[in-house]
């Protein structure tokens, strides 16, 4: 901030102390603002620690590391974004069982958005780059219940997966390239 800075200079070593390749999950519960104003703070806080207690052992078994939990959205990277993509399609799953036996208003809807790319790192503790901020606004703004929305850079990181389309978003958030919605394929009858 200096006069006479080298900006440049200082970004570049900044880049290179703490840039790192790792890809970027968001989660975010749909609806929760209208829940707290319906049902108070206490069914809001329930449904936060049922999300955890459902999520926190499948990103573990997919190697995430949870960086942080801000209300009802977590923040949490991998360095395998097949793992990413298992873990999140697994995430649904499960919310998808535990939603199917609950009352609409006690039911976990997951909103999910990954990204892929260079970001500062900065220990356990946050990331910072443009594919945090697009996979931020895919998981936390543009995402719908069950949904899972990827940057482009998480698509091209990630490559095929079996049983899962990648299909394009018209809207692309500041930052990215493109993104996509992932769609199970439907189940073959054995």
């Amino acid at each position: 901030m200096q006069s006479g800075a080298d900006k440049a200079r200082i970004d570049a070593r900044i880049w290179d102390i703490f840039g790192e390749d790792w890809c970027v999950m968001f989660t975010d519960l749909a609806g929760f603002s209208r829940h707290v104003a319906e049902f108070g703070i206490i069914h809001f806080l329930q449904t936060v620690y049922e999300s955890e207690r459902l999520l926190i052992p499948v990103i573990e078994d997919h190697d995430g590391i949870l960086l942080k939990v801000e209300g009802d959205s977590m923040l949490v990277i991998f360095r395998n974004a097949a793992k990413a993509l298992q873990c999140a399609v697994t995430m649904q799953k499960v919310t998808e069982v535990y939603n199917s036996v609950r009352n609409k208003e006690d039911q976990v809807l997951l909103c999910i958005g990954l990204g892929y790319g260079r970001v500062l790192r900065i220990g356990d503790v946050d990331v910072y780059g443009a594919e945090v901020n697009a996979a931020s606004k895919l998981g936390e703004d543009r995402a719908e219940a069950g949904d899972i929305l990827t940057t482009g850079g998480f698509r091209e990181q990630c490559g095929d997966a079996p049983g899962l389309r990648f299909e394009s978003l018209d809207e692309v958030p500041a930052g990215c390239t493109a993104a996509y919605r992932v769609v199970c394929s439907p189940r073959k009858s054995v």
